[in-house]
Formats: C-alpha cells, sequence, structure tokens
C-alpha cells in the first residue's frame, strides 16, 4: 500500500539553526567540547536527553559571553547563575541543567568544579499532578488523526517517556502477542509492555494505513518523530479540551502509574511497567493514588453523619 504522509507533528524548518549549532559557529572551540561530551555520554550508557539538556545550557552559556564555559571565571558563573535565578523568564530546570553541564564537562575534562563556585541541587521531594480518568477521556476526544489519538494513548496506556515514544520503531509493535518492546530505555534497561485491545485495534489500523518506514511516528524523510512536536501536540490537545494542568508527556506517565494502582495492580508490576530501577521511584505514586474504597474514611463526613 502507498505510503502515506502524516499529519500535524513536522519539526522545526531545517534552515533554522539551533542554539547549539550557533555556539558551534561563534565560539571558538565549542564544537571540540560538545563532540567529546557526546562520546563521553555516550560511553557511559547516559541518555540522549542528557546530551541535549547539557549542550542547550551550556550553548546558552557560551553565547552569553562569547567563550567557552570552562574558561569562565567563578565571578562570571556566579553573575549568569544569579541572572537566571532572579529571571522570571527562566524555569527551575534550565537553570538546573545550567549547573549540571557545567559539573559534567569539568568531570570529563578532569576539573574541578568547586572552582566555578557551583550550587548544591537540592532535589524537590513534590508530589507528581495527575490527571482524572474523565480528563483523560477528554484529551482523547480531541485529535483529529489517528497518528495524534494513538501518541496520546501509547503514552497514557503504555507510560512511555517522550524519548521511549519518539524512537520507537514500527518492529517495536507485537500485534500478534499484544505487546510493545520498549528498547534503550532509560538505564539501558528494556522492557515488555502490554498493548490491549484499544491500542492493538488502532496500531493494527495506523500501520496498514501509513505504512511507516522505520519509525512508527516519522517525519517526511523517515526520521524519529521530535519532541517539541510531540510537546507541541499535548499543549494543544489540553488547551481544546479545557485541561488547567500543564500538559506534558511525563504528565501521562504520571497519570498511568497512578492509575494501574488505584485499579488495584501490584506495585511490582507496575515497577517493571515504568521501568523504574528502584521500587522507592514507584511508591511516591502510592501518595499519590486515591485511597481503595472502604479503606479510608473522611472524619468530617463520618462527624456529621452521626
Amino acid at each position: 500500500m502507498k505510503k502515506q504522509q502524516t499529519t500535524g507533528l513536522r519539526g522545526a524548518a531545517k534552515d533554522v539553526p539551533t542554539i547549539v549549532a550557533q555556539a558551534c559557529d561563534k565560539v571558538n572551540g565549542f564544537a571540540e567540547l560538545i563532540q567529546e561530551m557526546e562520546r563521553s555520554i555516550v560511553i557511559n550508557g547516559k541518555s540522549s536527553s542528557m546530551f541535549d539538556n547539557y549542550s542547550r545550557q551550556l550553548a546558552h552559556l557560551a553565547l552569553y559571553y562569547g567563550v567557552l564555559p570552562l574558561d569562565l571565571t567563578a565571578a562570571q558563573v556566579t553573575d549568569y547563575l544569579y541572572k537566571l535565578k532572579t529571571s522570571d523568564n527562566v524555569s527551575k530546570s534550565f537553570f538546573r541543567f545550567t549547573v549540571f553541564g557545567l559539573r559534567y564537562v569539568c568531570k570529563m575534562r578532569g576539573l574541578e568544579y568547586d572552582q566555578f563556585r557551583l550550587p548544591t541541587i537540592k532535589h524537590e521531594k513534590k508530589l507528581p499532578v495527575v490527571l482524572s480518568e474523565s480528563e483523560v477521556k477528554k484529551i482523547l476526544q480531541i485529535p483529529r488523526t489517528l497518528e495524534q489519538k494513538l501518541i496520546i494513548s501509547l503514552l497514557y496506556g503504555c507510560g512511555l517517556r517522550i524519548g521511549e515514544l519518539c524512537s520507537l520503531e514500527r518492529t517495536h509493535v507485537n500485534l500478534g502477542r499484544g505487546m510493545l518492546h520498549v528498547c534503550h530505555a532509560k538505564g539501558a534497561k528494556d522492557r515488555y509492555i502490554p498493548l490491549g485491545k484499544m491500542l492493538c485495534r488502532g496500531l493494527k489500523t495506523y500501520l496498514n494505513v501509513v505504512n511507516p518506514v522505520k519509525y512508527l511516528f516519522e517525519h517526511r524523510e523517515a526520521t524519529m518523530v521530535s519532541r517539541a512536536s510531540i510537546s507541541t501536540l499535548l499543549k494543544k490537545t489540553a488547551q481544546q479540551a479545557e485541561i488547567l494542568k500543564p500538559m506534558y508527556a511525563h504528565l501521562l506517565r504520571h497519570t498511568f502509574a497512578t492509575h494501574l494502582i488505584e485499579n488495584g495492580e501490584n506495585i511490582m508490576t507496575v515497577k517493571d511497567l515504568m521501568g523504574h530501577e528502584r521500587i522507592e521511584t514507584t511508591m511516591i505514586y502510592l501518595h499519590v493514588a486515591r485511597p481503595s474504597k472502604g479503606k479510608t474514611i473522611s472524619l468530617l463526613d463520618t462527624l456529621y453523619d452521626k
């Protein structure tokens, strides 16, 4: 069957240089530093998202001063971090990845990152935000194309990370067994996730009609769909569904784990389906999930029922 083009998930134009490309072009030695960091991250089995996040923030830093980040003084780094911390337009993750990126390249080059007086980044112990079942249904009613509906369904129905979704290949879908093979996941841990009847039906139709070359969701050039296009799809879908919670791929992953627990799934099974290395990571969802009916009482309800 003739391959049809997918819709609504196009990446950025090729003639628009990324922030990393700009830094490689304008800052002497930055291209070599980034190439060395990419090799180090791959050799040490770290994720591609780590490289993307670190390289972007280091590029911003390099372009801000016009020199290689490792050539900066402690005062320059402190001034830059202060600017980030006090800006209303800079996210917490932008600040964190700037610090983490500097730490990584220092360690890579055998330098003491204390020379930059980098702050200690405390791990925030915030509980994840999740969607209700009715909110998930509202979101799934919005997409007009099967491709978009499947993307959201896989993020929620299989608890995938955004990078795992983007790198899915058509051969990872086993409709005969009703299983999805998630390869090269975080921590280099593969896992299998059951698809269920609805996803199997949707994927069968999608594969027959779209007939992707390699990746399950592709650009025109048979390259994997970009994270940015997935994020844009989710945000637009949430707006149209009038969901006020901030919409991003990991929100659906949090919702997947929470809903499994609320439906009685064993915590160890949830751990395996999520691809967590430590059970402590999975147990956070026990604090998010609603208590089982009949096991927890409301004191106010009990008080006024008497």
